[in-house]
């Protein structure tokens, strides 16, 4: 009896390293959709497992710093605050600002964290610091409400420019992702990376329109000042919650390119470094 050799079947996946755009793989990030889902998961678990209050630090940690605020900036300082009270007003500002300062922290961190998975698994690495989007969405809908609540007490009814809200939003978390794209990459190789960005993050802080009005900024300093893109998306945050004050529309079309084209530079980067992470890491 003759015994014949079945056909081999064709792998499932044959793994290549990409080039130019194909580097943007979009159809692989969907194939790997469930990852995504289960790292973001695993996220929001890790983020507030053994604490007491758990979700409720994404409200108290906003409201101290907003009092702080208020007290320094609005009582010291005597800085305006459009009409609004202190408290009110640096709260809206840290909500936009948390958003992007904690998807640009934890992004950064995403690959040197996760080592053993880089090392011994294949997916897509941009799916690493991409989940952390989840958490950052759901700690802004939580620290949202306290918004409300906030508006409540001090009788400022929404307007219609809420309905712009997420879009100031988006272009935030844009921002924030490509930042942190680049600083994820570049880490695995330069750890000082995890100890620039804090400081950094401190320094832009201050250099944005959170704790204080754009308003409050001297005239010779309002164009330099304005080349930071945070400083039109703040601003339209605000507004849209509080609408008070005119829409910086010049500010907020710049701070859309910038977004755009940092997320995408951003992205570009990670891919083309991402060959080598498992190396190095």
């Amino acid at each position: 009896m003759d015994i014949t050799t079945p056909n081999t079947t064709k792998p499932h996946l044959v793994i290549r390293p990409s080039k130019g755009w194909q580097a943007l793989n979009l159809r692989e990030l969907w194939r790997f959709r469930d990852l995504f889902f289960s790292l973001a998961e695993r996220d929001v678990k890790l983020r507030y497992r053994q604490t007491a209050l758990g979700v409720i630090w994404v409200v108290i940690q906003p409201l101290i710093a907003a009092g702080i605020f208020s007290f320094v900036f609005g009582r010291v300082a005597r800085l305006p605050s459009d009409g609004v009270p202190y408290l009110v007003f640096s709260y809206a500002g840290l909500l936009g600002w948390n958003a992007f300062q904690n998807t640009v922290t934890k992004a950064s961190a995403s690959l040197v964290q996760n080592q053993a998975l880089i090392s011994k698994t294949f997916f897509p690495r941009i799916l690493l610091p991409l989940s952390l989007l989840c958490s950052t969405l759901i700690d802004f809908g939580v620290a949202l409400i306290m918004m409300g609540v906030l508006m409540a007490v001090y009788g400022i009814a929404p307007t219609a420019g809420l309905l712009l809200l997420p879009v100031w939003l988006l272009l935030i978390l844009m921002l924030a992702a490509g930042i942190g794209l680049y600083a994820s990459a570049v880490a695995v190789t330069y750890r000082d990376v995890l100890h620039v960005v804090p400081v950094a993050m401190q320094m832009l802080l201050y250099a944005s329109p959170i704790a204080y009005s754009v308003t409050a900024v001297p005239a010779r300093w309002h164009a330099l000042y304005m080349l930071n893109p945070l400083s039109g998306l703040l601003e339209g945050f605000r507004w849209s919650l509080l609408g008070r004050g005119p829409l910086p529309l010049g500010s907020l079309a710049y701070a859309a390119v910038v977004s755009l084209g940092v997320l995408l530079a951003g992205a570009i980067v990670f891919q083309k470094m991402e060959r080598r992470f498992a190396d190095v890491v």
